[in-house]
């Protein structure tokens, strides 16, 4: 079995040193270079009000993120964005999935979510509803802050995404692979996410600061930002 994520530990408390030697590489698409940020001080925002390279994504809020060091360690750590930050996934490496939790493949952002019966009618009538036994989640995808469109069970055996091949295919959007990506239950039982190899990579969404590795992909707004130190 592939090497698995290590969950997100508690970051330790700031050190000194700050983040010189920390720059953020905007990429384009085709993964070519199209900016740099040098990073300084104790910690540095991320917003559309930082400017720089930031400042013509509409898609960034005023104050998305902030990145800090704490020894020889980068974190970075969601301001309350609007439209989150993401994580690329390293290829075959499965990331632990919890329930609520958001990921992106494509233009595609989709969100983790338990299976619940519907509660009686308040005159005690009990709900029709296709049997939940055998399922381990559903994959529902966002289409606004507050509203999901189509719903995906997701069996036991777990799930491929893709755009040609898999149990659930997003055929028009052309920056899905083929086959995409994996959700399902790894040997201890969790429900893993695995990007199989996908030529534009699986992001997850952060919902805590997290340890960044040097050159880690990260997705803020419209942006791809490699994190260099």
């Amino acid at each position: 079995m592939a090497s698995i994520a290590p969950a997100p530990a508690a970051p330790p408390a700031a050190t000194s040193g700050g983040l010189e030697g920390v720059t953020l590489t905007a990429l384009r698409a085709d993964g070519t270079e199209a900016g740099h940020h040098p990073l300084a001080g104790a910690s540095a925002t991320v917003g559309r009000d930082t400017g720089s390279i930031f400042a013509g994504d509409s898609y960034l809020s005023p104050r998305h993120a902030t990145l800090r060091r704490a020894g020889a360690q980068v974190f970075v750590k969601d301001e309350g964005s609007l439209n989150g930050v993401y994580i690329k996934l390293q290829p075959n490496v499965p990331w632990p999935l919890q329930y609520g939790d958001i990921f992106r493949i494509g233009q595609e952002i989709i969100r983790f979510e338990q299976l619940v019966n519907a509660p009686p009618s308040p005159d005690g009538v009990e709900r029709f509803g296709s049997p939940a036994k055998g399922y381990i989640g559903r994959l529902a995808l966002v289409i606004g802050r507050d509203t999901t469109g189509n719903a995906f069970p997701i069996p036991e055996r777990g799930v491929h995404c893709g755009r040609e091949r898999g149990d659930i295919l997003f055929s028009e959007d052309g920056y899905v692979s083929g086959l995409h990506c994996r959700i399902g239950k790894g040997d201890d039982g969790n429900v893993y996410l695995t990007d199989v190899g996908s030529s534009n990579g699986t992001f997850a969404r952060l919902s805590a600061e997290h340890l960044v590795a040097p050159h880690d992909i990260l997705l803020m707004g419209q942006q791809l930002f490699r994190v260099d130190y």
